[in-house]
């Protein structure tokens, strides 16, 4: 029943049996040529959706709870389909801070880098495409909590994700409000990427400042241009 409740108030989504192969099956060739076309070099907004599974969803938002009024992060993994990322899984950092520093913390970054390296095994001189977590999907993003101050991308988050996009490829940013999630009794969560240094963002509607409190609302606004808060997020199961 319990179980039943989470999917029908968090839109859970179940894969059709035509959409399993293309979800959860691993094509490394099909990748390599995505990497190899890059397109998201010609167009900023390319990406256009995120695709979550109930495990990663799941994983998520308890990580985000159990941090409290701390933020959390974490790393996702997954795969690009089309204009679509696919995230099958989500790991927990040992990180957690106020707003202002958890992202910004050198020690986050060491992490994530580690979890990357340590996730693939060499194998007669090289690397296999294998990851030790048991899953073959890449690093495909970052998520981490604003707990009760909603879904955006701070100044720090901001850097975070374009520092990201510059060298790890394809990257995305899910921000998980905890707080809201309990209250609202689904989970709070929005995707994000940045437009790359430079870029001039077509306007964006105002509506993102409902939601944001007031001592927020300057960093928000300074740099709302770069943030592309228009991927549009489903779970699937």
């Amino acid at each position: 029943m319990s179980q039943a409740r989470w999917e029908l108030e968090n839109a859970v989504q179940t894969v059709q049996d035509s959409d399993v192969d293309a979800v959860y099956h691993w094509n490394p060739a099909e990748q390599r040529e995505m990497q190899q076309a890059r397109p998201w070099l010609q167009d900023p907004t390319y990406f256009k959706r995120v695709r979550i599974s109930a495990l990663a969803l799941l994983k998520m938002a308890m990580h985000a709870r159990s941090g409290g009024d701390l933020e959390v992060m974490g790393v996702m993994q997954g795969k690009v389909l089309g204009d679509t990322f696919v995230v099958m899984d989500a790991f927990p950092l040992p990180v957690e801070g106020t707003e202002t520093r958890v992202n910004a913390q050198a020690e986050a970054y060491e992490y994530m880098v580690e979890f990357l390296e340590t996730n693939k095994v060499v194998v007669g001189g090289g690397w296999r495409d294998k990851r030790a977590s048991g899953r073959e999907e890449n690093i495909v993003g970052w998520y981490h909590s604003h707990p009760g101050y909603g879904c955006w991308l701070s100044g720090i988050d901001v850097g975070t994700q374009l520092t990201n996009q510059k060298y790890q490829e394809p990257f995305l940013a899910v921000v998980v409000d905890p707080h809201r999630t309990e209250a609202a009794g689904k989970v709070e969560l929005g995707a994000f990427r940045t437009y790359p240094e430079g870029y001039k963002a077509p306007d964006a509607g105002p509506s993102e400042y409902q939601t944001i409190p007031m001592e927020k609302i300057e960093d928000f606004g300074v740099h709302a241009n770069q943030v592309r808060a228009d991927v549009e997020a489903g779970v699937v199961e």
